[in-house]
């Protein structure tokens, strides 16, 4: 089998094979073969993600390896920020040396390699042969603290170099895997138009939120209540399935090679377009006044190996570019710390509300009813997020066959800005509706209006206000993924330079990350003692008496000031788009 790289020097990059005068729909027909090939290693790809993170915490903390709490969470929390934060470099990776096709192919290799550390260390012979023997770390006896018993924290952390730098590991290849494989998508339809290249990032998005279901409903389910051995197996497996299949379906792709990285000469365009530029300048004017008749005598000045190094158009071009798709990313960053509330206080807020007995309304007796509650048998509150990802994924195809035609025919929301505004929208309008129930569910606390409930092992005090009430929110979360993380997809993709679409869409996977974590360190500074609306240690795991709702007014407040800025940068970007540009490399040769 030829290599890529080969078989792209013997076919055309975009689109001088397709026939102008042949539909749009007949051609896109053609590229369905490697458009579902790569969107099966994208469902694949996230379902072993998903698979590999939901119970982190519970495995860490679980008898394989008995981490505390806190410790556990926190290798959680890094391999998660990893995973987002190092997708730049997986995008300049491809962009100066590999290509976007053999960095995805390398990058699952080192996929499949670090996953399968997971069930290794969930079976006895792996742990030992890895971390060594645990009597080392042994469990001191149980202590007493307030009449309940607890574990004492162990001397060190078992396994902990092993498992941190295999995490560290299998971070940089997800977040390789996630920088390239949505370009490189892209690519198989970029030449068809943009109306394609759109309607791909739509079953791209709704091929993230398939895995994830698949994940959630049936990985988590086996590693909860089979065991971690074959939980953390099953995400080994797809990959290794994500691998054959993109490995297979290499004859179909429109492949093409690094172009070179234009990272290290954007540094040197910003360093020289600093405030140190116009003395370099006048130095450098004084020096060419001074040389310049020697050096017109001795004939250097007419060799080009002596002229003065200037940067080229096309690096300019980009720096420009850079420097006006940077401020449109940035200005997303207050959404994303909107977004990632689904999975972190909006769940807090779901323990905290009333979950029904699903059983509740069953012809069973009493005695089988208690059987139920005792054995967890209630509502799942991580069902709701599940409540989320399911509306994705009936409304992304409505989006693609309803909704985008019908925008398009009426020519409303041109622009992937313009929705990305809208997704803004949709976003504040979820905070705001978590931040009401909050208010209202605060008021049933304070007029003794709770009930008693557990879940899994824990007792929480809960309003007698049903969980239903959190379905608006999430909702509203799902509405705005589909108009702000979609196109921002597509803006990152179709407004990069040719030579550094890697790195601007791992530089978009880096800044969601960048929202994630300055969502939890909000969250940390309003936990401080001093006053703070979420400090309340008197009632440890409890948000009863801490003041969320004017933590959701904040992020509100902050999605609101920074949705005004981005429409204001998103007016000027446009504005200052040349006549003539268009999705790049559309009927056109690479730069």
């Amino acid at each position: 089998m030829a290599s890529p790289s080969a078989r792209e020097e013997q076919k055309p990059l975009v689109g001088q094979e397709v026939i102008q005068d042949q539909p749009a729909m007949s051609r896109f027909e053609g590229r369905r073969a490697a458009c579902a090939a790569v969107l099966m290693v994208e469902i694949l790809e996230r379902a072993a993600f998903f698979g590999i993170v939901s119970n982190l915490v519970l495995y860490l903390n679980s008898s394989n390896f008995n981490w505390g709490g806190p410790q556990a969470s926190r290798a959680t929390l890094l391999f998660l920020g990893a995973s987002y934060l190092l997708s730049p470099i997986g995008g300049w990776l491809a962009d100066a040396y590999l290509g976007r096709y053999w960095t995805i192919t390398f990058s699952f290799l080192l996929y499949l390699l670090t996953a399968c550390l997971l069930p290794a260390t969930a079976s006895q012979d792996g742990q030992v042969l890895l971390c060594g023997d645990r009597s080392v770390y042994a469990i001191q006896p149980s202590c007493q603290r307030g009449g309940i018993e607890c574990k004492q924290q162990l001397p060190s952390q078992y396994c902990a170099p092993i498992m941190y730098a295999g995490l560290l590991l299998l971070a940089l290849s997800i977040s390789s895997v996630k920088a390239n494989l949505t370009p490189f998508g892209a690519d198989q339809v970029t030449d068809l138009g943009r109306d394609a290249t759109r309607r791909f990032f739509n079953w791209f998005y709704w091929s993230i939120n398939f895995g994830a279901v698949i994940s959630l409903l049936v990985v988590a389910f086996i590693q909860q209540n089979v065991g971690f051995l074959i939980g953390y197996a099953i995400p080994a497996v797809c990959v290794s399935f994500a691998l054959l299949v993109f490995l297979l379906a290499a004859p179909r792709f429109v492949t093409k090679p690094a172009t070179g990285s234009q990272v290290s000469t954007m540094f040197q365009l910003a360093f020289k377009s600093s405030c140190c530029s116009h003395a370099l300048q006048k130095m450098t004017t004084k020096a060419k006044e001074n040389n310049f008749q020697s050096e017109e005598e001795s004939g250097l000045l007419s060799d080009p190996r002596h002229q003065p190094q200037e940067p080229s158009h096309e690096n300019t071009s980009n720096f420009q570019a850079l420097m006006k798709i940077l401020p449109v990313l940035l200005t997303l960053i207050p959404y994303w710390m909107v977004y990632f509330q689904m999975q972190s206080t909006y769940y807090l807020q779901g323990l905290h509300l009333y979950i029904p007995n699903i059983f509740q309304h069953s012809n069973l007796n009493s005695s089988v009813l208690s059987a139920s509650v005792r054995n967890g048998y209630t509502f799942p509150d991580a069902w709701l997020l599940l409540a989320n990802v399911v509306f994705l994924l009936i409304l992304v195809p409505l989006k693609d066959r309803v909704i985008d035609p019908f925008l398009a025919k009426r020519k409303l929301l041109p622009s992937p800005l313009k929705r990305m505004a809208v997704g803004m929208i949709f976003g504040f309008a979820s905070v705001i509706a978590a931040g009401v129930l909050e208010t209202k569910r605060l008021k049933y606390v304070h007029n003794n209006e709770t009930i008693s409930q557990q879940i899994g092992k824990d007792d929480y005090i809960a309003a007698a206000l049903p969980i239903w009430w959190q379905i608006p929110q999430y909702l509203l979360i799902g509405i705005s993924e589909i108009f702000a993380s979609i196109p921002g997809l597509e803006f990152a993709y179709s407004e990069a330079p040719r030579s550094m679409q890697g790195v601007i869409m791992g530089l978009f996977y880096f800044i969601s990350g960048v929202g994630s974590l300055l969502g939890s360190g909000l969250l940390t500074l309003l936990s401080l003692p001093a006053n703070g609306w979420m400090n309340c240690p008197e009632d440890y795991g409890n948000i009863n008496k801490c003041q969320m709702d004017n933590y959701f007014f904040l992020l509100a407040a902050i999605q609101a000031v920074t949705c005004v800025l981005f429409v204001w940068i998103s007016i000027r970007y446009e504005h200052q788009q040349r006549p003539n540009s268009c999705l790049p490399c559309i009927g056109q040769e690479d730069k």
